[in-house]
């Protein structure tokens, strides 16, 4: 059997979108700070200077990668069940999970790495992502249009959001918990936010 040589001609989006996908991929197993051009440049086969013309630094193509795998596509809600409060934040939990496995995990280490410092890009690229994942998360459980008490909820969910990004990095990284232990914890965690903190938050207002 002989294999395709990695040196094969290929257009320009081709061998763009071969350079871009070792890049989710290194970036997915190693800190920013310990991935280089050349790695990136050696898994894809290509000269670095290529990496270069196409990406331009290091860092814009680190943030590519990041916003890429931040991203919550906007027809999510779209494929989410009907059903009980528990069933589709149950089918939340499980399309993040989902979300996060392979190439995207990249953006668990962009959440917990200090390789770029404070990149004010970088900062905003996963503000906007934490926020897009807010409003995914209150369409999903049916609460997008609540009105009463509306900053507060979004406060839990961002909060929420951090713990899924620590549970994330538990399993993916450290791999100290499975993904059935990760399910259950942001699953549990989620109902209880909605059905016990919300509406305490909300009675003591009133009292």
């Amino acid at each position: 059997m002989t294999t395709e040589p990695r040196w094969r001609r290929l257009g320009p989006d081709q061998r763009r979108e071969e350079i871009f996908a070792s890049a989710q991929r290194l970036f997915a197993l190693r800190p920013y700070r310990d991935v280089s051009t050349a790695d990136i440049a050696g898994d894809a086969g290509v000269a670095r200077g290529l990496l270069n013309h196409y990406f331009g630094t290091k860092r814009d193509l680190y943030l590519e990668v990041v916003r890429a795998a931040a991203s919550v596509p906007e027809d999510v809600i779209d494929h989410a069940p009907g059903g009980t409060l528990e069933e589709r934040i149950d089918a939340a939990v499980n399309w993040f999970l989902d979300s996060l496995s392979g190439q995207d995990a990249a953006w668990i280490n962009a959440a917990g790495s200090s390789g770029l410092g404070r990149d004010p890009e970088l900062e905003r690229i996963l503000l906007k992502a934490e926020d897009d994942a807010v409003d995914r998360v209150l369409e999903t459980i049916d609460m997008a249009d609540l009105t009463d008490h509306r900053e507060e909820l979004r406060a839990f969910i961002r909060a929420y959001g951090q713990l899924a990004k620590a549970a994330g990095r538990e399993w993916l990284i450290k791999k100290k918990l499975s993904r059935e232990q990760v399910h259950l914890l942001l699953r549990q965690s989620l109902l209880t936010i909605v059905e016990n903190v919300l509406p305490e938050t909300i009675a003591r207002d009133r009292a």
